[in-house]
């Protein structure tokens, strides 16, 4: 059941180049913002139309991002006042805390650590929840003790928190992805799933050449996938260790990489008459965690709807989870954007977009 649009930008977000480097401030929040306001039917390049969603069933998610120059519950409410005229929304929906407050720029620099802000920025969610600038409050990026905290300092405050979104795919469960998820199904915390297709290896769109098993249709698919891939303006650096992951170096990455798990989904998906990246999404929904996917196209779009409405069984669920298991290899990103160091969050970017899954 498509209960409407969900879209989950940033405040720091906006073209690659501007991301990585810091200065995209805004520039997506705007370009939603003015996408927004057009709420008739949305034409695509390649002709084809999808309806926009109206304002009762949009909804619409940013984040704040932590800066050693915000230190007050003020600067959580005065940049959440900025994505609200940014975004021409009353009210957002979710407003979430990119990132632990990790940059220390004089921890590095010169062995200085300044105190956690953390406490700090999660008053400024409550202030902004009780002002009603916000409807619901969330974080990024938290680990189960982090989430905990924050899930029990809110409460404090008399707000609950909504969401959770870190990396989880089934190349990226273990590196505490797995027990955060846990954690926050216990605390009523909605796990939001970025990467759900580990940046497009569980696509296949890298490892095609390689796989000429692969039905028509989910071949299909790959080419769209590649063809969006080649416009998307990834690093040479980022390329290279997809493909590292994807084909195996013999060294770090056993030889074949991702080849037996694609296989696996792919046997699956031909008997569900399903695609590989329609699997990928609907393993994290039946692991109780909402898959923020990409799509850059109309076709990639309706491909990921077809996730919805159906379930894959317990026995696929643990068959897809061995076969990841003794790959002999965890995914945490590729290039800058990576999903275990203490800086790959202020690299994360763009605008991602999912629907209300029931």
């Amino acid at each position: 059941n498509v209960n409407g649009a969900f879209f989950d930008t940033g405040e720091r977000y906006g073209s690659h180049v501007k991301t990585a480097l810091g200065m995209g401030w805004g520039e997506t929040e705007m370009l939603l913002g003015n996408l927004l306001r057009r709420r008739d039917h949305q034409d695509f390049q390649d002709g084809s139309t999808i309806p926009s969603s109206s304002s009762s069933s949009t909804v619409v998610a940013t984040k704040f991002t932590p800066s050693p120059w915000r230190t007050t519950v003020q600067s959580v409410v005065r940049s959440c006042q900025e994505s609200r005229k940014r975004l021409n929304v009353d009210s957002v929906d979710l407003y979430q805390i990119q990132m632990p407050d990790i940059i220390k720029p004089l921890k590095y620099a010169f062995g200085y650590n300044t105190p956690s802000l953390d406490t700090v920025y999660w008053d400024g969610l409550a202030e902004c929840y009780h002002m009603g600038l916000v409807k619901n409050v969330g974080v990024s990026n938290y680990g189960p003790t982090l989430v905990t905290q924050c899930y029990e300092h809110l409460a404090k405050r008399g707000v609950p928190l909504a969401s959770n979104q870190i990396a989880y795919s089934l190349l990226n469960r273990r590196n505490g992805a797995q027990q955060t998820l846990e954690t926050c199904h216990d605390l009523g915390v909605k796990t939001l799933a970025y990467y759900p297709f580990a940046m497009g290896l569980l696509t296949g769109k890298y490892t095609d050449d390689n796989m000429p098993e692969l039905s028509t249709e989910n071949n299909a698919i790959i080419n769209r996938s590649s063809s969006s891939l080649s416009n998307s303006r990834r690093s040479k650096l980022e390329r290279k260790d997809l493909e590292r992951y994807a084909r195996g170096d013999g060294k770090r990455i056993p030889l074949g990489g991702v080849g037996p798990l694609l296989q696996t989904m792919e046997r699956i998906a031909t008997r569900r008459e399903k695609t590989v990246a329609q699997v990928a999404l609907n393993y994290i929904v039946c692991k109780g965690a909402i898959p923020i996917p990409g799509a850059r196209t109309a076709a990639q779009y309706v491909d990921n709807m077809g996730a919805l409405g159906w379930r894959l069984g317990e026995d696929e669920v643990e068959e897809l989870e061995y076969v990841a298991d003794n790959l002999g290899f965890t995914f945490d990103g590729a290039g800058f954007k990576r999903s275990n160091g203490e800086l790959f969050s202020s690299f994360l970017g763009h605008v991602h977009v999912v629907v209300d899954i029931k």
